[in-house]
């Protein structure tokens, strides 16, 4: 089966196997670009989302589950997965669901609930949810540029960051309007706390410090609840800590690819 996703690959039989990776609400795949440049040893796809960057929107592929069969039509037939925010939740519940695509799983700035509960403080405040998706729907652009400078708040080259944000933005693809409301709805409903302790697979958590979007609180607790996974925490990031701190990310990330099959 085919994949509807855009799929970018590079360094094509560079390693073993290769490093997937899965972007965040509102952004696209060039995000990755950074990152991507400091492993020159390591296979890489980068996937854009639906509705994001070269893939296009299907009104009828917009709830969790589809999103969930197009990402993993659009994955190699094994690889390490790493999602970023709401692609961590994409990529957690794929890990879970398919075990023997995933090899090993880096989630950043990842978290298993996006909004706050009786139960669960690591999040956005259901009310601050709400106003955010009424922002979109008044002017999705400016929304997103000024989600853009949230996720960068507290981090260090700020300024710096959110212009490679954007001009990623620019290159590649703004998303379509409604994908931006689909993924606030999968990110204000889907709760995977009931399901994270089934990933058995090794795992990453780099969580940034100072983030804004994600507390590092939520990141922290997955890796805490999975069987086999270490936390990293990125001093003075926000939540776009691969592209701020693209070194020290590399730094937590080249050892844990190398001890699950990766040359990096």
């Amino acid at each position: 089966m085919s994949s509807p996703l855009n799929v970018d690959r590079r360094n094509e039989g560079a390693s073993a196997l290769p490093l997937a990776l899965v972007h965040g609400w509102g952004m696209n795949l060039a995000v990755f670009d950074a990152l991507r440049e400091a492993l020159p040893r390591t296979e890489t796809w980068a996937i854009d989302l639906p509705g994001h960057g070269h893939s296009a929107w299907n009104p009828a592929r917009a709830d969790f589950e589809s999103q969930l069969e197009d990402v993993l039509t659009a994955l190699p037939p094994r690889s390490v997965l790493l999602g970023w925010s709401l692609g961590g939740k994409l990529a957690m519940e794929i890990a879970r669901r398919h075990p023997v695509r995933v090899a090993a799983l880096v989630l950043v700035s990842s978290t298993p609930r996006f909004a706050q509960t009786g139960d669960w403080t690591h999040g956005m405040n259901a009310a601050e949810l709400e106003a955010f998706a009424s922002l979109v729907e008044q002017d999705w652009r400016q929304t997103l540029s000024d989600f853009v400078w949230l996720q960068l708040r507290g981090s260090r080259n700020a300024a710096a960051t959110q212009q490679r944000v954007e001009a990623a933005l620019a290159s590649h693809g703004a998303p379509h309007p409604d994908a931006l409301r689909a993924g606030l709805d999968i990110l204000g409903a889907v709760d995977l706390r009931q399901d994270v302790t089934d990933i058995r697979q090794p795992a990453l958590a780099i969580a940034g410090q100072n983030d804004r979007v994600t507390p590092p609180g939520a990141t922290r607790w997955i890796a805490e609840s999975l069987p086999d996974a270490r936390f990293a925490e990125i001093p003075r990031a926000g939540h776009a800590s691969f592209i701020s701190h693209t070194d020290e990310v590399i730094e937590v990330l080249r050892p844990f690819l190398a001890s699950n099959g990766l040359a990096a």
